[in-house]
């Protein structure tokens, strides 16, 4: 049965956002969600200038969460989901506020400022019954899934060795005081306790997690303040140990210099490796002992389900980013209208959210110790 898109209201993306206009564009690509209102900006003038930029009505842009709420739960066409795309500060006000109000919400990473935060959210996500979705973006590529299924299904033996790195170079300089997105990053005020860690280190500590289908169990961490003055992290070097003793190895640095986005993982079992890397995203290269490599490609018609839920185009015709945080938004509708699976499944949600939450608390604390200290485990 065809669905008509849902009505979605969006928290962020105003003037110099990145990650607001991603939301904007991921939630209509597959035709699951109308974006109809927003508090874009906590400044009404400029949160109304940017709905008439996106072809949003002026008389549904507002100045916050309670603005939103106010005004579209008395409207017959109201708001039918919240997606949260603002500094990590305000992230727990925004969720309680719509999930309280009975709406699903959708919140960028990570998933609050503080552990503290994230521990208060989760009861009130389990009495909203409501879905609660994170955009870890890279669980929404086609090939990300393929590997998950693939180790999962013993393709790579028993696992044995797991390796993310993610560097970028765009915090190479002090540019805090002249650019938005960078100000807000490395201010404990607005970001939490952890700089890089918090902002990417998390994707590639969930990305670990996820395509291993195993938990850390303790870690020692250097988190670094490279550039001086910085009060935050720039760069991590994180030794992990994963449950049945596996090793693993996360680095994630934002002056990297000359790096870009270049997130790779490697996954090494008893049987053979899996590599996958952001530059060439619709690759999946599987090694094997006898020095043989294979690569899947993004389309191809034997990939696993998950993987060809992800999939719009025939392979040989690239999917990237967008496409990617697409998917989790099609996850998403799918968890609001009831289809079975999608949120316990492959969409992040609030499990994702505290272990991320507790990677960072407990990295903070490793480093302080000069440590290896276990990693908090899940409540019973």
């Amino acid at each position: 049965m065809t669905q008509r898109p849902l009505r979605l209201g969006l928290l962020g993306g105003g003037p110099g956002s990145f990650i607001g206009a991603v939301h904007r564009m991921a939630a209509g690509l597959d035709g699951r969600f109308t974006l109809v209102a927003g508090a874009f900006s906590r400044s009404l003038d400029k949160s109304r200038a940017q709905a008439e930029r996106w072809g949003v009505a002026t008389d549904r842009a507002y100045d916050g969460i309670e603005a939103m709420l106010a005004s579209e739960q008395a409207r017959e066409n109201g708001i039918e989901a919240i997606a949260i795309a603002t500094p990590n500060d305000s992230h727990f006000a925004i969720a309680k506020a719509a999930l309280e109000a009975g709406l699903p919400v959708i919140c960028d990473k990570p998933m609050t400022a503080t552990l503290a935060e994230a521990e208060a959210l989760a009861p009130i996500v389990a009495a909203s019954r409501q879905p609660f979705a994170l955009t870890y973006t890279y669980t929404g590529y086609a090939m990300i899934r393929e590997a998950r299924a693939r180790v999962a299904a013993g393709a790579i033996g028993r696992v044995r060795k797991i390796t993310v790195d993610y560097p970028q170079g765009w915090l190479s300089d002090a540019i805090e005081g002249e650019n938005m997105q960078a100000g807000w990053r490395t201010d404990p005020a607005r970001a939490g306790a952890g700089g890089a860690i918090g902002d990417i280190g998390v994707h590639a500590f969930q990305l670990a997690e996820y395509v291993s289908g195993l938990q850390a169990s303790e870690l020692v961490a250097d988190l670094p303040r490279v550039v001086p003055g910085r009060r935050l992290d720039d760069d991590c070097n994180i030794l992990l140990r994963f449950a049945g003793d596996v090793p693993g190895v996360l680095t994630a640095s934002q002056i990297a210099t000359g790096e870009r986005n270049g997130l790779r993982l490697r996954i090494y079992g008893d049987k053979g490796g899996l590599e996958w890397c952001h530059d060439a995203p619709g690759d999946l290269v599987l090694r094997w002992p006898d020095a043989r490599s294979e690569i899947f490609h993004a389309g191809a018609p034997t990939l696993s389900p998950d993987a060809q839920r992800a999939i719009r185009l025939p392979s040989g015709h690239p999917e990237g980013f967008i496409e990617a945080f697409a998917t989790l938004y099609s996850d998403f509708a799918d968890a609001i209208h009831g289809i079975s699976g999608r949120l316990d499944t492959v969409l992040p949600g609030i499990r994702d959210g505290l272990r991320s939450m507790r990677f960072v608390g407990c990295a903070v604390r490793s480093h302080d110790a000069r440590a290896w200290l276990p990693f908090p485990g899940d409540p019973a």
